[in-house]
């Protein structure tokens, strides 16, 4: 059995790099990869001292999609993928997309090359694309007689028109870079998406990371759904936040000279 590590994950300066490491197949997912995935995803959300999370992939590629041959090669690998025991919770396939939106910190995909199919549905999961001019884009499952289930519709029934979401499903077609950015797909277009990634980590440290995981958390909830309930949330998640430690530390930094800043604490348990 190949013992090669399928996910790579550093931590420099309180940010979380997490690069998809099988450049030789153009980091396809394996069902090796799938699980490596998770099991970061679970080790990250318990982090309280992250501030970002960066993710990248090795090679030509970020991700070309699913190794159909590997995963097919046992009848047991879909039901491994697809499995939950409750079903309004994400199978393990949903939860390399959803999960991200679990970690309590910005996560931001830097893309370059192929982001096809289950890469795609992986960077859904992300709070901000930045992708390289070249780059290009699939909802790829259609060439293969399947349907999305990765949890990645969650992310475009936020970021998509239905039409444009149902064609680019039903075709499978390709679009580059500008296509995806006007269609909602990616965040920003950049040649140096891994820089761009930094650039915008560091400018979020800046900001209390209570208050940053309190935004995330109330935008994933509430972008769709009751209006009541997103009132409702905004209320509490504020009272949450005005009795953090951070809370204060960011308005002393916000009034004092900036030879005067104090650091951060750990982030709350949002």
């Amino acid at each position: 059995m190949n013992q090669q590590k399928r996910i790579e994950c550093t931590i420099e300066n309180r940010v979380a790099y997490v690069s998809l490491a099988r450049p030789d197949k153009r980091n396809a997912l394996d069902m090796a990869m799938f699980r490596e995935i998770d099991v970061t995803i679970n080790r990250l959300r318990k982090d309280r001292a992250l501030r970002a999370v960066i993710i990248t992939g090795q090679g030509e590629d970020f991700c070309s999609g699913l190794d159909v041959k590997s995963v097919m090669a046992s009848p047991k690998n879909p039901l491994r993928l697809l499995f939950k025991w409750l079903p309004w919770r994400s199978n393990l396939a949903q939860r390399v997309s959803t999960g991200w939106r679990l970690v309590p910190v910005p996560v931001i995909a830097a893309i370059h090359g192929r982001c096809w199919g289950g890469g795609l549905q992986i960077v859904l999961g992300a709070d901000f694309r930045i992708a390289t001019t070249d780059a290009t884009f699939s909802i790829m499952e259609g060439r293969w007689g399947l349907i999305p289930d990765m949890g990645g519709s969650l992310a475009l029934r936020e970021h998509c028109r239905a039409d444009v979401a149902k064609e680019l499903t039903m075709t499978a077609k390709i679009i580059n870079s500008e296509d995806a950015h006007k269609f909602g797909l990616i965040t920003h277009i950049d040649d140096n998406p891994l820089s761009a990634a930094e650039s915008l980590a560091d400018e979020l440290a800046k900001h209390s990371p209570d208050a940053v995981a309190g935004a995330k958390k109330l935008f994933n909830k509430s972008w769709t759904g009751s209006r009541g309930m997103a009132l409702l949330r905004e209320s509490w998640y504020q009272i949450r936040n005005l009795s953090s430690q951070n809370n204060r530390i960011k308005i002393w930094n916000q009034t004092h000279d900036p030879d005067e800043q104090k650091p951060f604490k750990d982030r709350k348990r949002w």
